[in-house]
């Protein structure tokens, strides 16, 4: 089940390969989180020292969050994988000029699990091109329902 998606980055990157990261999150997170008190849009994942971070997903805290906690919304995130996945990881931002990006934050076994890719920044043109195949598709899709809803008349 999805949580939050990180639409943007499916139109300002070639995604090449998905990964699967656990997150290390605190309580106050968890229940917003389970608020829907997620945002994705501005985040990127960075490796220092060998271990992956989330920086930017934003976790807006419920107002029923504790008085002692001090919760901090653009805090940032350690993800869990093998060591072997991120060395792999590693070796190809290096040499290929790929970059970490998040796609989606979704439960799974009641974790909370981020989807994310190793991608390619698209050029504006590509971009462009996105945007005219999209449109195109909305297009033809009113086509084809309008044609099937009348098909008396031609």
């Amino acid at each position: 089940m999805s949580i939050a998606e990180n639409r943007r980055a499916r139109f300002d990157y070639h995604i090449e390969e998905r990964y699967e990261a656990g997150m290390v999150l605190e309580g106050w997170e968890i229940k917003a989180v389970r608020a829907g008190q997620v945002q994705l849009t501005d985040g990127y994942v960075v490796i220092r020292d060998g271990e992956l971070y989330l920086i930017g997903c934003r976790i807006n805290a419920l107002r029923s969050a504790s008085t002692h906690v001090q919760p901090e919304a653009d805090r940032t995130k350690k993800l869990l994988m093998h060591k072997e996945e991120i060395r792999r990881l590693i070796g190809k931002i290096e040499q290929k000029g790929f970059t970490l990006v998040p796609l989606d934050l979704h439960y799974k076994g009641g974790r909370v699990k981020a989807e994310i890719a190793l991608a390619k920044g698209k050029a504006e043109h590509d971009k462009r091109n996105t945007e005219k195949k999209r449109d195109w598709e909305r297009e033809r899709g009113r086509l084809l329902r309008h044609k099937v809803a009348t098909p008396g008349k031609h």
